[in-house]
């Protein structure tokens, strides 16, 4: 297949139409219309077979992924998705690979209401690389950067799940570690493979929290970036970490612990409060069904400090990396 037939039988109308978008797929670049005292907010994040997911896995589930991972980072600035556009760079053209995963992705854009603007196609070893922007109100806008002593920190949903998909995935959990559960198993593999973004959670929270960052690298590593951005130091204390009864059914406490630290994929929320706006942020997430969890406290040492029972929690975890390369 060719790269126009391609785009024209599985990605041209797979997404309804927007009224803000002027011109979509189909011309040199499409044209998209701002809302008024909206700015602009834009993402773009490449997904790469053996890197990002395993060569095996279900296309359904790279397209539901790849579109998840950019919308999780509107969700941490407190935007709401609209446009997306999408660059897949395919070894072939197989089009029950290709059909799924237009499928796949559609779904997610028609719940979100996202529409697909534009992109490109190419022969190479696959990968997907996708640039998502949404609108947010200048003044909503939620950085890392705000982050005060003294303020509450607080992430959403349950962490470590998808670093237990992932090991599931790869086979590196041990029996040591592992309860067969087949049931926990299935739960704990959705979560890796497809991710729910906190979109609704993000434009619930601007204008309430001081800042935010979607957990991608793992908990220690992404509060580290709010540290560095906001100038201060974290408590967190370990014994509060949410973590869902799925992975407490499959690996010990212990190394449930680790994963919630560590392991990225959950794409949950990391988000600071100021004290006087704590009340209101629990008030306002109960409304909208979104569990939130406080782990610990901003301070102004510059340090991170795990804690449980008051005593330090010592961890081999640490934050994932992204390694490129060199060549001289």
């Amino acid at each position: 297949m060719q790269e126009f037939s391609i785009i024209e039988q599985y990605f041209t109308n797979q997404t309804q139409p927007r009224r803000d978008v002027l011109v979509g797929v189909g011309d040199d670049c499409a044209i998209t219309q701002i809302p008024e005292n909206h700015v602009l907010a834009t993402t773009t994040d490449t997904l790469v077979s053996g890197i990002h997911f395993l060569p095996e896995t279900n296309p359904a589930d790279i397209a539901h992924k790849a579109l998840a991972v950019n919308l999780s980072d509107l969700a941490a600035m407190g935007a709401t998705p609209a446009w997306v556009s999408l660059a897949l760079t395919l070894p072939d053209a197989n089009e029950d690979w290709l059909s799924e995963f237009a499928d796949s992705f559609a779904r997610l854009c028609e719940y979100y209401s996202i529409n697909l603007i534009g992109g490109d196609t190419t022969r190479g070893p696959l990968s997907i690389t996708i640039t998502a922007q949404g609108f947010v109100p200048p003044d909503s806008v939620i950085k890392r950067s705000g982050a005060r002593p003294g303020d509450a920190i607080f992430v959403t949903g349950t962490l470590g799940d998808a670093g237990a998909g992932l090991g599931l995935l790869k086979e590196t959990l041990t029996e040591e570690n592992v309860a067969l559960d087949s049931l926990a198993a299935s739960y704990l593999l959705l979560r890796h493979n497809t991710p729910t973004p906190r979109v609704l959670a993000g434009t619930t929270l601007r204008r309430k929290v001081s800042s935010c960052i979607d957990i991608s690298d793992g908990l220690i590593g992404d509060i580290q970036h709010i540290m560095k951005a906001s100038q201060c130091g974290a408590n967190i204390n370990v014994g509060a970490l949410p973590i869902s009864n799925e992975l407490l059914s499959f690996v010990s406490p212990e190394y449930a612990i680790e994963l919630a630290l560590s392991a990225g994929d959950d794409y949950e929320l990391l988000f600071t409060v100021p004290q006087d706006q704590i009340e209101e942020v629990k008030t306002a997430m109960h409304s909208v069904s979104i569990p939130i969890t406080q782990i610990g406290q901003m301070t102004g040492d510059g340090e991170l400090h795990l804690k449980q029972n008051n005593q330090a929690y010592i961890t081999q975890a640490s934050a994932y990396q992204h390694e490129i390369p060199l060549h001289g």
